[in-house]
């Protein structure tokens, strides 16, 4: 009885270090997982860099609206003056 007991607790300890020792694959993954991670820092800069883009964008858009909105102003207060100018 205690043979059995031995040989299957060394036949276990050999089947766990033998588990412990395949590294290469473990390397393998973490190799994956690096390129990922270094393709998704990638990726975040660039959509930092469209996103600076497109907020420089809206901020010339915005200016570009603002000064139209005051020129039509300056437009209609001038139409104003003119056709209050004119009496029949």
């Amino acid at each position: 009885m205690n043979k059995k007991v031995l040989m299957i607790a060394g036949v276990a300890m050999t089947a766990l270090l033998g588990g412990c020792a395949n590294t290469t694959a473990l390397e393998e993954s973490v190799a994956n997982l690096g390129n990922k991670v270094d393709q998704l820092s990638a990726e975040v800069s660039s959509l930092k860099s469209e996103q600076g883009a497109l907020a420089s964008d809206v901020k010339d858009a915005k200016s570009a609206a603002m000064d139209a909105q005051a020129e039509a102003k300056r437009a209609n207060d001038r139409i104003d003056n003119i056709a209050s100018s004119y009496k029949k």
